[in-house]
């Protein structure tokens, strides 16, 4: 007999992130089940747009998830405000694409402080306040990217790698502690952080609200592995039981080598551009508009 979904009516989530896109989706997708939502991100007259657009008291808070007395702060506004934390969405990342000789030191280190180390301070300041009560839900958004190598994106595969490592290592540690987590891989999603790439033949681009269901669908009837869409679950499946240079003729057939490598960068300059100033730290290191359209 299948089980109940879980309820979320009530639910304190905190979304990283949440400003824009598939953290925009899922507080959207949350507040319609009643969930009490906070959006953090490091652009705060967005967030505030934003919360005020999805109304229900959607709470707004600046969070710069490199710094951990930002994420800190940011719990504990939220804890202080909302109720004790039930959900954290780590969902805040960028990516930024371009050959791996080629990239610069401040953009790798970009990528590895938001992706791996908002990440990390997420898990390290959140699933203690969840142990203490002997229940929550922790969701890492990674990438399908993080299941494999993809040329022209390096780094960020690198990223979305540990990501799903990490999630792995921590859910078989909290196994008995009533904590749950979640890894999300989304394949290509139709945001501005997937501006300019090209879809395979096999998938077609994802609207973030597909990811956001799939989130709430996590947190309803719990799952560790949630592949969007859910029919790429077959074909990891698949790959995973062929040789490699079976796996990489495949890749090759369905064009999954070209998505970041030939991606549009004309179409992708303001994302790039945007992203270069997503840390304060390294914004004195940022390359300049015209070399980030580069790459």
């Amino acid at each position: 007999m299948a089980s109940e979904p879980r309820s979320i009516q009530g639910k304190v989530v905190a979304i990283t992130g949440g400003a824009r896109g598939i953290g925009r989706s899922t507080a959207e997708a949350l507040i319609r089940r009643g969930a009490r939502v906070a959006i953090g991100d490091l652009d705060r007259p967005l967030a505030e747009q934003t919360a005020a657009e999805l109304g229900a008291e959607t709470l707004a808070l600046e969070l710069d998830v490199t710094r951990r007395d930002s994420f800190e702060g940011f719990l504990d506004q939220v804890e202080e405000r909302l109720g004790s934390l039930d959900v954290l969405v780590n969902n805040a990342g960028i990516m930024q694409l371009g050959s791996f000789v080629e990239e610069d030191d401040a953009t790798a280190e970009r990528m590895v402080d938001i992706n791996v180390h908002g990440v990390l301070y997420g898990m390290k300041l959140a699933l203690p306040r969840m142990q203490r009560r002997g229940t929550g839900h922790l969701i890492n958004i990674a990438s399908q990217a993080g299941k494999a190598g993809f040329p022209g994106g390096a780094t960020y595969c690198g990223t979305k790698h540990f990501v799903i490592g990490v999630s792995e290592a921590v859910r078989a540690e909290l196994r008995e502690s009533g904590v749950e987590i979640s890894v999300v891989m989304p394949a290509v999603v139709n945001t501005e952080l997937g501006s300019g790439l090209p879809e395979t033949r096999a998938i077609k681009k994802l609207e973030p609200e597909d990811v956001a269901e799939a989130i709430v669908a996590a947190l309803e009837k719990p799952k560790f592995d949630v592949w969007v869409p859910r029919e790429t679950v077959a074909i990891n499946k698949l790959m995973q039981v062929l040789p490699r240079s079976a796996r990489e003729g495949i890749g090759r057939l369905l064009k999954a080598d070209k998505v970041l490598a030939d991606a549009n960068q004309s179409q992708r300059a303001a994302y790039e551009q945007r992203a270069s100033r997503s840390e304060p730290g390294l914004e004195q290191d940022s390359p300049q508009p015209s070399e980030t359209a580069k790459r």
